[in-house]
């Protein structure tokens, strides 16, 4: 589902399904290529469902926002509560939006370093390192890990890996401020102010938002 308005605001609807979905994010990577390709002066991600996105998953759609032009503005909008994947996909908005009661959860993943292939040792031939299958690490525990380091640069992910993370703690680490991302809409889509500088679009307490620039690159 995508639609474009007036003012240049290209929609786009994420499904959170979880796993055993692979057909379904498939189909919406591709629809999600070629809206980007259009170049829209803004984007916007809208996030819904209870499932989550798998680390693998996660990781792709991210390597495919960040390679948007330089000049597509990124809303990413939470209407469903996150976990794991969809919460670094959520962090990687210019600009944040999230349902006032919806909540932030990831579980916490340690992989030693150890079960990463050295680049010098990779292509020798000789005995496996790990001769019981299950004491090696699983690909997609790796994948997580690697959403858990990204996540990381926006929040703690020690402190706060296995809680509920509400909007008072979103709001502390500056990822959620109405008064920020007000400002940038009322000056993007021309929209006249009040005099205390919130937009008159909504009232204030429907929609928690946040506008926070990220960088393209790792």
């Amino acid at each position: 589902m995508k639609k474009k308005s007036k003012t240049g605001l290209r929609g786009f609807q994420l499904k959170v399904l979880g796993y055993g979905s692979n057909s379904y994010y498939i189909d919406r990577v591709a629809d999600l290529e070629k809206a980007l390709a259009k170049r829209p002066r803004r984007f916007q991600v809208d996030l819904v469902g209870n499932g989550e996105i798998p680390a693998d998953w996660a990781l792709l759609i991210r390597s495919i926002l960040i390679q948007r032009a330089p000049q597509t503005q990124l809303i990413t909008n939470a209407r469903s509560s996150l976990q794991d994947g969809s919460v670094l996909v959520w962090l990687l908005g210019d600009c944040r939006m999230i349902r006032a009661d919806a909540r932030v959860f990831f579980r916490y993943m340690e992989l030693p370093d150890t079960d990463e292939a050295e680049e010098e040792y990779a292509w020798k031939v000789g005995e496996p390192k790990y001769i019981d299958s299950f004491s090696e690490t699983d690909p997609e525990d790796a994948d997580y890990v690697k959403v858990l380091q990204l996540i990381n640069k926006f929040l703690p992910v020690k402190e706060l890996a296995g809680q509920i993370i509400n909007l008072p703690v979103l709001r502390q680490f500056g990822l959620v401020e109405n008064e920020k991302l007000d400002r940038f809409l009322a000056t993007a889509l021309g929209k006249p102010q009040k005099p205390n500088g919130n937009s008159t679009s909504e009232p204030k307490q429907k929609r928690i938002r946040a506008s926070t620039k990220v960088s393209k690159s790792e």
